[in-house]
């Protein structure tokens, strides 16, 4: 699908009260825009319930377990996803259990997926937290790309108007890891495709 866009999904990972998140993706969002080969949808976690009890077996492989009805919205914006770049900050060496959340109430809308991430905290700028997030998605069939955004000591890089100071940096590596999302995008789009063909043929 050369000379089609696709569709990106921004999550904005961090859901307490304070949260910069809102403003790195704001950020990348413009990023993405720029580029030009992107439909950018942002999904805010915090518009949604995401219940830390799970069901006994995820929905997919449970017809009878259906999802909170307020989910419902959430699942089909990450199903319509050709590519989708999580958002996070870094707690305690880890990501918040609202991604968690999310990536466990959900499982075939993972699945031949890029993604991509975008890490912001005070040390590592979110890399502990990318790390594990590459495990966990590996175990859902997705494919994360190799680059990804990271911004250490965030509160210092970006002004009080939620610009950034230098972008220079961030801007050449927001620009690398759409590139890979594209490329990864599109293949496993076409995949995607032909295999449900075959199946339905």
């Amino acid at each position: 699908m050369p000379s089609e866009t696709l569709n990106l999904a921004v999550i904005i990972g961090s859901v307490r009260e304070g949260r910069f998140g809102p403003v790195v993706a704001s950020w990348f969002t413009e990023r993405a825009e720029l580029h030009g080969r992107f439909t950018v949808d942002v999904i805010d976690l915090a518009d949604t319930s995401l219940p830390l009890e799970l069901p006994p077996l995820p929905p997919a492989l449970e017809p009878n377990m259906a999802r909170p009805t307020e989910m419902a919205d959430l699942t089909r914006r990450i199903d319509a996803a050709d590519a989708i770049v999580v958002v996070t900050p870094e707690y305690n060496r880890s990501f918040p259990a609202s991604v968690k959340a999310a990536i466990d109430w959900h499982y075939t809308e993972w699945e031949a997926k890029a993604i991509g991430f975008v890490g912001y905290s005070g040390g590592s700028g979110g890399i502990l937290a990318v790390e594990q997030l590459r495990q966990v998605f590996g175990e859902l069939h997705a494919h994360t790309v190799r680059d990804y955004v990271s911004f250490p000591r965030y509160y210092e890089l970006f002004g009080p108007d939620g610009v950034l100071k230098d972008p220079e940096g961030p801007n050449g590596a927001a620009k690398a890891m759409l590139d890979q999302l594209l490329w990864w995008g599109s293949i496993l789009h076409d995949a995607r495709r032909d295999r449900l063909r075959a199946t339905e043929g």
